[in-house]
């Protein structure tokens, strides 16, 4: 089964208690969503609503649940990062994607809005990350260093504005900040990370990455799922995805 912007009948919205959530696709197993800028998807000590309350709440009213709702978190985007997010609905499948995860078997895609121009528009990173706890920040080295990670990634430049370019990004390593720590070690830090070294942060505090596409098998069906998230809704990622 695949499936894109144009699938409609595997997308629909949820509104209720003032929260809005973009459902991309979801059967008996999994639930996969469109997670926005500024929302967290797992709890944390901030006290905000985390996106997994919330699709519990709407699996709760859709299917008029008693008692508690069963979602496992298989993976997580950073807070001020956009894009697909998936869940599983039972035991099973949370088991398998979490493995599927470890061995890399699900394909994850991202498009990344930077202000400098790469030297080489395609290519290959691989540096070596150490995560700094207390500073929630990864820093990369161009060999391993004590407590590294090696973070491989693969990049592509597909569009480009008279102020912007906009990457396209295969991740093959999952690393803290990964994609963000490694672009800027390339001089193309993404569009308001102040962490990263963007002189500008974005009015609603987001940064211009996006979880754009994902395919995987499916845990149980054991068919091909591919999936695209429509990306945020502003003037600038509008521009860019026009003809994509």
């Amino acid at each position: 089964m695949e499936t894109g912007d144009g699938a409609s009948r595997f997308r629909f919205l949820f509104f209720s208690f003032y929260v809005f959530m973009t459902v991309v696709y979801e059967d008996n197993h999994i639930i996969v969503v469109n997670k926005a800028p500024s929302e967290i998807v797992q709890g944390d000590k901030t006290g905000d609503e985390a996106l997994s309350e919330t699709v519990k709440r709407y699996l709760k009213e859709k299917y008029s649940k008693p008692g508690n709702v069963f979602l496992g978190v298989v993976h997580r985007l950073d807070r001020p990062v956009s894009g697909l997010v998936v869940f599983a609905k039972t035991s099973k499948a949370l088991a398998r994607l979490n493995e599927m995860f470890r061995s890399g078997e699900i394909k994850k895609s991202y498009w990344a809005l930077v202000k400098n121009v790469p030297e080489k528009p395609e290519g290959e990173l691989v540096h070596y990350l150490v995560r700094n706890e207390k500073q929630n920040k990864s820093y990369a080295y161009d060999r391993e260093v004590p407590r590294s990670k090696k973070a491989v990634l693969h990049y592509r430049l597909i569009g480009r504005s008279e102020n912007y370019c906009l990457l396209e990004v295969d991740l093959k390593t999952g690393r803290h900040h990964q994609i963000r720590c490694q672009l800027a070690k390339m001089g193309c830090p993404i569009k308001g990370d102040l962490k990263y070294g963007f002189p500008r942060s974005n009015p609603d505090g987001s940064i211009s990455l996006h979880a754009r596409k994902i395919t995987f098998i499916h845990p149980v069906s054991k068919e091909k799922i591919e999936l695209t998230a429509p990306v945020p809704d502003d003037n600038l990622w509008r521009s860019f995805c026009s003809d994509k």
